[in-house]
């Protein structure tokens, strides 16, 4: 089944062309997490010594050993942890940790040289390029699955099956803070109740594409809400408010399904489908669930992919064949070709990215398959 996500900006389609993706190795005993944020916080920097100087494991025989460092989006977390812990059964002399200071405070830390990889849930942008650059960190853009960011309420919500993309514009835009309070002001016959909301932080890549797709413009969001980026925070609070509302990436609502509700989003634009459209593999597959079909990334230093455990590990999180290991994740795998040519794209060394800081609202990579 194609797959086909469609950029709000055409003309990035065509820098899409560049892009070319990954496959391949073996893998994983524990992941080591790192311990989450607090409440709108990026977690402190870790105490241990940056990736290229820590102190090397054990070979236990495999022919690998080390210690390799991500950070970055929550909402990657749960693919990176799974695709660690299996790799490290296989390699027991690399030890792995996964941390989550959120998208953007993950290129924080990546291009200061504190890790070897960082998750992203949105194409990296130019100021954290030229971060990079200033610091001598080159990286190589991998695509690993797609997500359907979701829109969820508490479970007694009788009223929000359904929102328009309008209906969610005037509840987050900043025009909304302190005004729109009430869920009778989104539409006339919701019910007298107060309006509670949830979302992730500033540093967040969920906060950054939600943004982009519903207000229009990317970071433009009211900021009278209970922001954190850690999405479980998220989930105890709309679980703990009948008038709550928040968004986070579908793996949480996945895991959390008795304790919200989701939603179901209506486009208005007829060539995704009529109605109203939930979130599921199946409707990010079909093109029907838009605009918050997205893809999710990692960035891999250059100089890391040197050493040969992180080689291994980025070919192991690359291969096709962890695609049920994903798909356990709650997210949506990418095709065989797609990871094949990820896996090219990784062992080819193709630095840099073909979003050119730019949005990802809607990306065909059937469409960029077909022009390479």
């Amino acid at each position: 089944m194609a797959l086909n996500l469609h950029f709000k900006q055409p003309a990035l389609l065509a820098t899409l062309a560049a892009l070319t993706l990954s496959l391949a190795a073996c893998g994983g005993p524990t992941t080591t997490t790192a311990e989450s944020p607090a409440e709108g916080e990026s977690p402190a920097a870790t105490d241990r010594e940056s990736p290229a100087e820590s102190p090397t494991a054990a070979d236990d025989g495999t022919g690998v050993s080390g210690q390799i460092a991500l950070d970055g989006s929550s909402t990657v977390f749960p693919i990176s942890e799974a695709v660690s812990e299996e790799f490290q059964r296989a390699n027991s002399g690399v030890q792995v940790t996964v941390g989550t200071s959120g998208t953007g405070g993950g290129f924080e830390k990546f291009c200061n040289g504190e890790t070897d990889i960082s998750n992203a849930s949105r194409p990296i942008e130019q100021d954290e390029i030229e971060a990079c650059e200033s610091k001598g960190i080159e990286f190589i853009e991998l695509p690993v699955a797609f997500d359907a960011l979701s829109v969820v309420v508490h479970p007694q919500n009788d009223w929000a099956q359904c929102l328009t993309t309008e209906e969610l514009k005037r509840i987050w835009e900043p025009a909304a803070q302190g005004q729109i309070t009430n869920w009778n002001q989104v539409r006339p016959d919701f019910p007298d109740v107060p309006l509670a909301l949830y979302g992730p932080g500033t540093d967040s890549g969920t906060f950054d594409y939600f943004t982009d797709a519903i207000s229009g413009e990317e970071g433009e969001s009211r900021g009278d809400y209970t922001a954190s980026e850690d999405d479980n925070v998220l989930v105890q609070g709309v679980a703990g408010d009948r008038g709550a509302i928040g968004y986070f990436g579908y793996a949480y609502y996945e895991q959390n399904q008795d304790r919200v509700k989701l939603v179901g989003i209506d486009d208005g634009d007829s060539a995704n489908g009529e109605g109203c459209v939930t979130p599921s593999a199946e409707t990010v597959l079909d093109n029907t669930y838009q605009p918050l079909a997205r893809p999710l990334f990692i960035y891999v230093s250059t100089k890391a992919a040197e050493r040969p455990e992180v080689k291994a590990f980025v070919e192991f999180y690359m291969d096709e064949a962890n695609k049920q290991l994903i798909e356990s994740t709650g997210y949506v795998p990418l095709s065989d070709p797609i990871y094949d040519k990820a896996l090219a794209r990784f062992q080819e060394n193709k630095t840099g990215t073909v979003f050119e800081g730019g949005s990802a609202v809607g990306v065909s990579l059937e469409d960029l398959l077909e022009q390479e």
